[in-house]
């Protein structure tokens, strides 16, 4: 199979040579990789120069945004910069930290998954970070058939389908949900382990927890879901004011009546859907 990979890059001075390198050593080449430079005010342009200059196959794109980190919606505008630069001859496309290292089979074994079958909408492996004993551990917090937004492969149906990804944060959520909505199946792969070197929710802040609120919002959730999602999350992460922000995000998403990024009838999925996870796990 073809497939292309877009990495947004926001000062990744210390990773990103880690995750090109891991790219680059992989046994199904990609057909092109694109890197988008967005506002770093370390060596990540550089960087992205060198590899530009020695790998036919690395295009760069250097755009200039606030310089401020916004998980979810920042990086999905930035990852949306550069696929204008990707023609539409692909099988798979992929959305990728700079901050991640891959095994060499990663590419590989995507592509067997999504040979498979048609079915098959997006795919992922898990990932490992460095714990207190300095060891390589599992840190997924999320459902087993879930895939980290650092390292989601989209197969081109897909992400035709979903209309590509919603500049928000949440935004590796409601692709999921979407995908199931247009008839898609989620596959995770646990023998493949990737490396996150930045540990997950290192920069959620109040004003990070607060745009997650808002995504619930506008990802037609409803009050009531978006509070058990928020108890939640505030449990898993031992940080009850999660709930607070969260909700105050939500809150202020509702007043100022901003925009859905879901339709009416997909954000009615949404809620069925997550009303019948709930369920079952009450069960």
């Amino acid at each position: 199979m073809n497939y292309y990979i877009v990495i947004p890059a926001h000062n990744e001075e210390a990773f990103l040579e880690d995750a090109l390198q891991s790219v680059i050593n992989q046994s199904l080449a990609p057909k092109k990789v694109v890197i988008v430079n967005d506002n770093s005010s370390d060596g990540t342009a550089d960087i992205i120069d060198e590899y530009v200059s020695r790998y036919h196959f690395i295009e760069g794109v250097h755009i200039q945004s606030s310089d401020e980190h916004l998980p979810g919606s920042k990086v999905i505008a930035a990852f949306n910069k550069g696929l204008p630069l990707l023609d539409d001859d692909y099988d798979f496309i992929v959305k990728l930290d700079a901050d991640v290292i891959l095994p060499t089979d990663y590419f590989m074994k995507i592509d067997a998954i999504f040979s498979s079958s048609s079915k098959i909408g997006i795919a992922g492996g898990f990932a490992y970070e460095i714990n207190n004993d300095g060891e390589w551990a599992l840190n997924h917090p999320m459902d087993i058939d879930h895939v980290r937004g650092a390292f989601k492969s989209y197969s081109k149906a897909c992400f035709k389908a979903m209309g590509g990804l919603r500049t928000a944060m949440g935004w590796d959520t409601v692709d999921e949900l979407l995908a199931q909505y247009h008839g898609f199946q989620i596959i995770t792969d646990d023998a493949l382990k990737v490396k996150h070197q930045r540990p997950i929710g290192a920069a959620y802040n109040s004003k990070a927890r607060r745009s997650q609120g808002k995504a619930m919002y506008l990802m037609h959730y409803g009050f009531t879901i978006s509070l058990i999602a928020s108890l939640k999350m505030a449990f898993k992460n031992k940080k009850f004011k999660i709930v607070r922000d969260n909700l105050l995000g939500y809150w202020e998403a509702k007043q100022e009546e901003i925009p859905f990024i879901v339709t009416e009838k997909e954000g009615q999925y949404i809620r069925n859907f997550r009303w019948k996870r709930i369920r079952k796990k009450l069960i």
